[in-house]
């Protein structure tokens, strides 16, 4: 019994000392508990005003970008509409350009073709004139030629 005794004097000093310190911790437990729920709630609630921000934040960025965006295409838009009326202008000046030349290109080869023409007649005038010389020579050729065969059976015949 002796050790019963010492059994029942261990426990109910377990039961005297360590079961009110269980106890004691237990609340501290529940306690650290209820800071941990509260800190928790605490980064719940700050997490969520942070997802608004951001949220805020983005909603902001997105019509800042949309806003410039639109800015940016207005400039290419006017950008693009005035190089457009650039190279039109620039194509109506080719085109009159292109057609003031072939103007001048046409009365170039209508003057050209009327100075060959002009050139050719003469050209052929004078062919003419010098043909008929040429065959004027040629009767005188043929006339002395033919004279002077006489002159040679004349002379042939002569007594010497």
């Amino acid at each position: 019994m002796v050790r019963m005794g010492v059994y029942d004097q261990i426990k109910k000093a377990f039961q005297d000392i360590v079961a009110p310190e269980i106890h004691e911790l237990r609340g501290e437990i529940r306690r650290l508990d209820q800071k941990i729920d509260g800190v928790d709630a605490l980064v719940t609630l700050k997490i969520g005003g942070l997802d608004e921000k951001i949220g805020n934040l983005d909603a902001r960025l997105s019509n800042k970008i949309d806003n410039l965006d639109a800015r940016l295409t207005d400039k290419i838009d006017s950008l693009d509409a005035r190089l457009t009326a650039r190279i039109d202008a620039l194509d109506n000046k080719v085109e009159n350009l292109d057609a003031r030349l072939t103007d001048k290109i046409e009365s170039l080869d209508v003057r050209l073709t009327t100075k060959v023409d002009a050139l050719r007649t003469e050209v052929v005038a004078e062919l003419r004139r010098v043909d008929n010389r040429i065959d004027g020579l040629d009767r005188e050729v043929r006339t002395a030629i033919d004279i002077r065969e006489r002159l040679a059976a004349l002379e042939a015949r002569r007594p010497a």
